[in-house]
C-alpha cells in the first residue's frame, strides 16, 4: 500500500475494503468522529476484520494523519444512509475519521492542530478529486436517524474560512419557530422539498414527523450548531434556502 498524499505520516492498512461500485472515483468527503474512548481503540476497530468497518484516513488529536485504505478502494465507513438519492455512499466517498470520544464517551472540542490537519487533508483530497464544496458532508447528514458525528462542536465555519465546504450566516434577530413536530400541510411539504433538494434523504409527505425532525437536527448540527432542536425556526429555514441555491 502506498500513501495517496504526502500529508500521511503513517500507513496502517485495514483489510476492510473492496472495489468501488459504479463510479469512476469519489465525489464526497465524509467526515466522522471515532466515538471511542481513545484513538488506539478506534484504530484497532477500524483494522479488525471482524468489525467490518474502516475509513480511508484517521486524524489523531495531535494532527497526525494515518491512511488505512487507498482512495481508489471502497472503505466501509458510511453504513446505511443516502445523499442526493444515492444509497451506496461508501462507493462515492472518502471517509475521514477524526479522533474524538463523541457523545457517548465525553464529547469535547476538537484541538486546533487536529482541525488544521483535517483542513489540509480535505483541501488535498478535494483538489485531487475535484470534490464540490457542498459535498463535504457530515456522517449525520447522510444518516440523520442514526448518527450525530462529527457533531455540533465540529467547527464547520472554520473549515469554510479555509476554503473547505460551505457555510452561511443570517442577520435574523427574532428567530421564531416556523414548523415543528406534529405540523402538516403545504408549508411542511415545501420545507421538506428544500431539504431533499439540498441532498437529504427524506419523504416529502407534508407531515413533520420523526424523520423530518431527525433531518432538521442533522442540518442544524452542521449549519447552525448553536441550537440543535429539530425544529424549523426562521434562521434554519433561511440558511437552508440559501444553501439550496449552491447545489
Amino acid at each position: 500500500m502506498k500513501a495517496d498524499t504526502p500529508l500521511v505520516s503513517r500507513l496502517v492498512p485495514s483489510p476492510n475494503q473492496n472495489g468501488r461500485r459504479g463510479v469512476a472515483g469519489p465525489d464526497i468527503l465524509l467526515l466522522h468522529y471515532t466515538g471511542m474512548r481513545s484513538g488506539e481503540a478506534a484504530l484497532a476497530r477500524l483494522t479488525d476484520p471482524a468489525s467490518e468497518v474502516s475509513s480511508h484516513y484517521v486524524v489523531e488529536e495531535d494532527g497526525e494523519i494515518l491512511q488505512l485504505v487507498p482512495e481508489a478502494q471502497r472503505a466501509w465507513h458510511a453504513g446505511r444512509g443516502s445523499w442526493q438519492g444515492h444509497t451506496d455512499i461508501n462507493s462515492r466517498s472518502i471517509g475521514i475519521e477524526i479522533v474524538n470520544p463523541g457523545h457517548e464517551h465525553g464529547y469535547r472540542p476538537f484541538p486546533q492542530r487536529q482541525i488544521e490537519a483535517v483542513i489540509e487533508l480535505c483541501r488535498d483530497c478535494g483538489e485531487r478529486w475535484k470534490i464540490a464544496p457542498h459535498l463535504v458532508l457530515a456522517h449525520s447528514d447522510i444518516a440523520p436517524d442514526r448518527k450525530e458525528d462529527p457533531g455540533e462542536l465540529f467547527p464547520w465555519d472554520q473549515l469554510f474560512q479555509a476554503g473547505v465546504g460551505v457555510w452561511c450566516t443570517t442577520n435574523i434577530k427574532e428567530n421564531e419557530v416556523l414548523l415543528c413536530e406534529g405540523d402538516r400541510g403545504a408549508e411542511v411539504e415545501a420545507y421538506q422539498s428544500h431539504l431533499v433538494a439540498y441532498g437529504y434523504g427524506l419523504r416529502i409527505d407534508g407531515i413533520f414527523g420523526d424523520e423530518t425532525r431527525f433531518v432538521t437536527a442533522a442540518f442544524q448540527r452542521h449549519f447552525r450548531p448553536r441550537q440543535v432542536n429539530g425544529r424549523a425556526d426562521r434562521e434554519t429555514v433561511e440558511i437552508l434556502r440559501t444553501l439550496v441555491q449552491l447545489v
